[in-house]
Parts: structure tokens; sequence; C-alpha cells
């Protein structure tokens, strides 16, 4: 399998998945094109300057500016999303014209141009709560907020338009993932922020437990989707089969950052009751059956590596502003 010379969209390519992922596809020989939010900046959102894609301004709530970006591609990421949890409590019909909306959008122009293959982004946060020791994807669904929600909608679009119109789609579905570049809305840059510059590092909840892979893994994954046989109308969950309570990450990042502040509990940023997600833990058999794929990250090696960037680049960064 080689992508020399493939065509492929990634959409929300200036986010941070998105960014490496679209990156790591140029770097492996694939044309790339990459279709971020229009802004009146001009911006490429995280992309490297560097990077050698195509970059289309456009937003995926827009058929019309959505549509132009996806001719003449082979394979096409689905990435674009609005993703905070905290936020789609308070602006749940963004999501669903995002998440829900824009994934249909994505769908018909795939239907439209006969694309080979899409990949549909999902996340675990469509599971809820583990109901089992470990989550394969079987796991019952169950949207513990309105973002679980616009994505559990987004996947079975995916799922009826592979069934009903023959879409050749598969759906990669990351636990937590971390590293450079992710933003301030994220666990692990959070911690990390004020790791590095406060005298105590303040959490919501300690207790629940994540799955969580580097981003290099993740996108090895995704890779790994877009070209192998045999994956057409599955969905493959990605995550490492290890957990750790939030608690137990702070206090990990604390001691790597070589700073010695407490970890504690702020009531202010804790979660409605029925709406925190206490324990997600992947079962990722069936990415290593069906694409080779295993982790290759040790957890503390890539928190360092998260460490040393979020260091770098500290003036993005503000601490006191987080909600987790």
């Amino acid at each position: 399998m080689s992508w020399n010379g493939k065509r492929v969209l990634v959409t929300g390519a200036g986010g941070f998945v998105g960014s490496h992922l679209a990156e790591a596809l140029a770097e492996s020989g694939a044309d790339v094109r990459a279709f971020v939010h229009y802004n009146a900046l001009g911006s490429r959102g995280l992309l490297e300057p560097s990077a050698s894609v195509e970059v289309v301004q456009g937003d995926i709530r827009d058929p019309g500016s959505l549509r132009p970006a996806m001719t003449d591609v082979e394979i096409v990421y689905h990435l674009a999303a609005l993703i905070a949890i905290p936020y789609s409590y308070i602006a749940p019909r963004s999501y669903i014209q995002t998440n829900v909306e824009g994934t249909l959008n994505v769908l018909e122009a795939c239907r439209e141009f006969r694309i080979s293959r899409l990949v549909g982004t999902s996340t675990s946060e469509v599971y809820g709560s583990a109901q089992s020791a470990s989550i394969d994807e079987s796991h019952p669904l169950q949207a513990q907020s309105p973002y679980a929600a616009s994505k559990i909608a987004a996947d079975k679009l995916i799922e009826s338009y592979h069934r009903s119109f023959d879409v050749p789609a598969v759906i990669v579905r990351p636990f937590n993932t971390y590293g450079p570049r992710q933003s301030a809305r994220a666990i692990v840059p959070t911690i990390i922020s004020q790791a590095l510059v406060s005298d105590t590092v303040r959490l919501g909840n300690l207790s629940p437990t994540r799955d969580l892979s580097f981003v290099d893994d993740t996108v090895e994954a995704f890779l790994l989707a877009g070209l192998a046989e045999g994956v057409v109308g599955e969905q493959i969950n990605v995550g490492t089969g290890q957990e750790i309570s939030i608690g137990d990450l702070a206090e990990i990042i604390v001691r790597l950052a070589g700073r010695s502040v407490p970890v504690l509990s702020d009531e202010t940023r804790i979660r409605p009751e029925k709406s925190e997600v206490t324990r997600l833990l992947a079962d990722a058999s069936r990415a290593n059956r069906l694409l080779g794929w295993v982790p290759r990250t040790a957890l503390e090696e890539g928190l360092q590596k998260t460490i040393t960037w979020i260091h770098a680049h500290l003036d993005a960064y503000h601490p006191d502003q987080y909600a987790v």
C-alpha cells in the first residue's frame, strides 16, 4: 500500500489531529487538500507553514463551499467538528449544525463525486461511561453530552449512507488523543499549562479514567484505515487498552514538568452529574486485527514530548481561563 500520488482531502485540517494527519499524508507522498474553516485572518489553523498541502478555506456547514474541495479527490478524511464538551452545554445547536449537518454535506458530496473511501472520525464519548471492563465496538452508545449526541448522529449518518447508498466508508473511533498543538480545551494541555506556571493545578473531578493515545499513534491508525482492505463498513476503536485517572495523570505531569505543586479538585469545574463520563477504556483488538495497528508511544514519553512543546509555546495558553 502506498500513498504516492493519492489525491486526499482532509476536512478539519486546521485542527489538532487534522493538521498532524494532513502533514503525515503529505510526507507519505499523497497529494493533500486541506479544508480549513474560513476566517477573516486567512489562517491555516494549526497546519505548519511549511506543510506541502493545498489549503482551501470554507465552512463544513455550507455545501457550496465544500463541493469544490471535494472535486478530483479519491479519499476523504472527515475530521471537521466542534469538539469541546463544555461548550456543547451552552450552544448545542451549533454542534448539530457542524457535526451532523456538516457530516451530511460531506456524505452527499461523496455520493456525487464517487469517492473511493471516506474515513469518518468518531470519538469514545459516543459510548458514555464504560459498562464493561473495556469498550469494544459493540458497546451500547450513550450520549451524556450534546457533543456526544451530535457525534452519535454523525456516525449513524455515515453508517446509513454506507448501507443505503454504498458510500465506501469506515469510521475510526479514537479514545483520548493528546500531543503537541492540542488546544487548551483538552485535559492534557490544561494540566500541563497549569503545572508549568501556576502554584496549583485546579481541575474538576479527579476520579474519571481515560485511555490516552499520543497523536502520532492516532494518525498512524488513520493512515492505515485509508488504504487497508476489508475495512469498509467497519467501526474501529483506537486506544491503548490502559486507563489512568485524571488525578493520577495530573500527578505524573507535575513530576515530568519538574514542579512540586498540589493538584486540587475545583467544584466550579465539575460537569453536570449525569453528564460526567466516569470511565473510558478501549478494546482496540479490531484495530490490531484489521489494520495491524498497535500503539507505539508510552504514556510518559508522549507526555514529555507534549510538555516540551507547550513549554515552548506558553504564550498560546492561559491556564486561568480553562474550563474542564
